[in-house]
């Protein structure tokens, strides 16, 4: 039943679109256009394409579907909220910072952190298509190899070259060369790594105070006082005394390649 009501669900947009653009595509006389108006491709002299507004409604909400996975996969979120909740653990806050907080903070400093690259995108891709110097295909090209840079500026070179061989290509000359279906998983075995790394070193002035506390109470005859109990305020009296969020978020955002 539930497949059923999703595909419901997914075709009334699409029957409202091709019903509205049906609807206003007619002319002076009130008689529709013929053929499906809704629709339409025409090819232009220059070789370039004008989609109806139909198809360009189609291919934006399409976007916005993928836009969560494109935020995920190819800019600097993955490491940073990987690295925001291995800090969690390690300081034993339990849910604090909340997800939503930590999810807020993740997607600020990765706007941060892709400002310049957004700023490129904007200004030879974005800004161009809106003043009608380039079409939609041409930006798209030019935002993608944009994009494409600062993955290959930020993923290692061993995981490149694995996915290169297991796709049986060559070495590339150029960045240009490399297709995505090999930089996207590349990059995210980067990122992942370069999260955990950065994350066990986060891990480890925490564990000792753990350790010291474990040990203190053991010799103490407190053993049936929890560690974690004692310990959460000195991890938090550290974290505050050496200005831990500054120097995790500024490390972060250091460790990019613009």
């Amino acid at each position: 039943m539930k497949p059923l009501m999703f595909l419901i669900k997914a075709l009334i947009p699409m029957a409202i679109i091709l019903t509205a653009g049906t609807a206003f595509a007619q002319n002076g006389l009130g008689q529709p256009l013929d053929g499906l108006p809704a629709l339409t491709v025409v090819n232009n002299s220059n070789g370039s394409a004008t989609y109806s507004l139909s198809l360009q409604i189609l291919f934006l909400m399409t976007a916005l579907t993928v836009l969560p996975s494109l935020v995920l996969g190819m800019t600097s979120f993955t490491r940073v909220i990987i690295v925001l909740s291995i800090l969690r653990q390690a300081l034993g806050t339990q849910q604090t910072p909340p997800n939503q907080v930590l999810i807020a903070i993740a997607l600020f400093l990765t706007f941060f952190i892709m400002a310049p690259t957004f700023t490129v995108i904007y200004d030879q891709a974005l800004a161009p298509y809106l003043d009608g110097q380039i079409d939609a295909a041409s930006a798209v090209t030019s935002a993608s190899a944009t994009i494409k840079d600062f993955m290959v500026n930020n993923t290692r070179i061993n995981d490149l070259t694995m996915f290169a061989e297991m796709a049986g290509d060559d070495p590339y000359a150029t960045n240009a060369d490399i297709p995505f279906s090999v930089i996207l998983p590349a990059y995210i075995t980067s990122e992942l790594k370069t999260a955990f790394q950065i994350g066990f070193l986060l891990f480890l002035p925490f564990l000792v105070i753990d350790m010291v506390i474990a040990s203190t109470l053991m010799s103490l005859g407190m053993m049936m006082l929890s560690p974690m109990l004692v310990s959460l305020p000195f991890k938090l009296l550290l974290f505050v005394l050496v200005d831990g969020w500054a120097m995790t978020v500024s490390s972060l955002a250091a460790t990019y390649t613009v």
